[in-house]
């Protein structure tokens, strides 16, 4: 008789709930990517100011920060298995109005698919606790590079699909819906795999003990900070490079080399950190590597463009990987990941969010990138004084 493990899995449902678990991650990411490369595009069809367009990658993060915290409602009252279901349904229609045309439609389906990609924010980590405590690092390493992997193909394939395949942003934009639906046929069989246990405390409870925490503060800004310089980085790269005068696809391929080193750096920086008890010097390593790519590019007589955007890229999708893993390493089982992963992304996501509409707002006034990238580097500093009070070996 098959092994069956704590939640009464044997190895080939494991690895179904894997497979389950890694579709739903390389969702996350498209419908946010694939809209760099197309803010041209979109400006001059529906006419909107760059903070506008701003707003369109700010939205999401506003839905993540205010889903992430009341995500564990839902887990509590139907399972992180439904829950999940309900979210890739949701992102399906998000991204298909979105792509209808208009303003309002526009918005509308971005708000959708950002409320949707904020429950799989947070269950993530959460499943990776209950299913695959002992390989966490691991784990985390396929979920993270994954995640990379979709946003790397969308940003890459957005303006091409848009222009050589004549399908315009709005179909461009489309697209992705067929991935969504493709995930959640996979995911539907998974549900039942996940049994549901009661909770152990009210949701009011964990949060009053969870606010109360200077570690979970200190991770929750960690979480901020490498949010706000991913999602910049996500939303204006294309547009500082073209400003630069590099034509829409070099800009396009540069955002996509971005996610493909994001992809090196979401899989190896958490297997190296899950190896350690202490993350300490993984993070210092990778602010020190984040602040020169950061200069490289504020100089641009330096040349070496791609060198820079491929390690600004790589330690950014390795710190996103690291503050999942961090999450996953600092809850001391399942419901408690769920409850610390919706705090920390909740009010990370919110603090990212500020910075994009602040980066446009601060381009419209001054129409230099400069001012952009010189925040990026104060940014890392504080996500070092932040990760150096996460990173020692200690629980929630």
């Amino acid at each position: 008789m098959e092994k069956l493990d704590e939640n009464g899995l044997n190895k080939s449902s494991r690895i179904l709930l894997l497979i389950g678990i890694l579709f739903v991650a390389i969702n996350l990411r498209p419908a946010l990517s694939s809209i760099g490369p197309l803010v041209d595009m979109i400006r001059q069809d529906i006419g909107v100011s760059e903070a506008m367009l701003g707003l369109l990658t700010t939205l999401p993060l506003i839905a993540f920060g205010v889903i992430s915290t009341i995500t564990p409602l839902f887990t509590k009252r139907f399972g992180i298995g439904n829950t999940l279901l309900g979210a890739l349904v949701l992102l399906t229609f998000g991204i298909l109005i979105r792509s209808l045309g208009g303003i309002f439609a526009l918005y509308f389906g971005t708000i959708l698919l950002g409320i949707a990609i904020a429950f799989g924010n947070v269950l993530i980590p959460a499943l990776i606790k209950r299913n695959f405590p002992h390989k966490a690092g691991l784990v985390t390493s396929l979920y993270s590079g994954i995640m990379s992997l979709g946003a790397a193909v969308a940003a890459g394939l957005s303006f091409p699909l848009a222009n050589q395949l004549n399908l315009g942003w709005k179909g461009s934009l489309a697209i992705w819906s067929v991935l969504a639906i493709l995930a959640l046929m996979i995911w539907i069989p998974n549900v039942k795999r996940i049994n549901r246990t009661p909770p152990r405390r009210s949701f009011a409870d964990a949060m009053k003990k969870l606010s109360g925490s200077l570690l979970v503060w200190r991770l929750a800004l960690y979480m901020g900070l490498q949010s706000f310089a991913f999602y910049l980085i996500l939303a204006w790269l294309p547009e500082i490079l073209i400003d630069r005068g590099y034509d829409p696809t070099y800009a396009g391929w540069m955002l996509s080399l971005s996610q493909a080193t994001g992809i090196a750096g979401a899989i190896l920086i958490p297997i190296w950190a899950g190896s350690r008890k202490d993350q300490r010097l993984v993070i210092s390593v990778l602010v020190a590597l984040e602040v020169l790519s950061l200069i490289g590019l504020l100089i641009p007589q330096m040349g070496w463009i791609e060198l820079w955007v491929g390690l600004n890229g790589m330690v950014l999708g390795g710190t996103f990987g690291l503050a999942l893993l961090l999450i996953v390493l600092r809850s001391g089982d399942a419901e408690t990941a769920a409850e610390l992963s919706g705090i920390v992304q909740s009010i990370g996501y919110l603090i990212a969010a500020t910075g994009l509409f602040i980066a446009g707002v601060i381009f419209d006034l001054t129409e230099v990138w400069d001012y952009a990238l010189t925040l990026l580097i104060g940014v890392a500093i504080i996500k070092l004084i932040m990760g150096i009070g996460v990173g020692k070996d200690r629980k929630v």
